[in-house]
């Protein structure tokens, strides 16, 4: 019988599912946190109320974006990984995603 390595081990030390996007995932939170700078620069300098909410509003969305990159990553590796192992290690995957769900959408 051939054992399968997850693609998120290498060895002993785990990688994560997002190791192949991780530079992508980076340069989002760097953009994002930039933007964050420039909501809180708006704040000082008084801006209307109006044009802080809908910088707010796009901070949050392009922040669920990479909250959804991340989650397709951990699903096209992780779990994938885990369901060619066995079936003990994809259902403690399948009720791991599901907590991880369940988290994300506040359910």
């Amino acid at each position: 019988m051939t054992t399968v390595t997850p693609r998120h081990e290498h060895g002993n030390t785990p990688v994560p599912g997002y190791a192949e996007h991780k530079a992508d995932h980076l340069a989002r939170l760097n953009k994002i946190e930039g933007q964050i700078r420039g909501i809180s620069r708006m704040v000082t300098d008084d801006r209307c109320c109006v044009d802080v909410l809908t910088q707010i509003s796009a901070a949050g969305r392009a922040l669920q974006q990479v909250a959804l990159g991340l989650l397709d990553d951990h699903v096209r590796g992780c779990v994938t990984d885990a369901a060619r192992t066995g079936p003990a290690r994809a259902e403690e995957k399948y009720a791991e995603l599901s907590d991880t769900l369940r988290r994300a959408l506040r359910l």
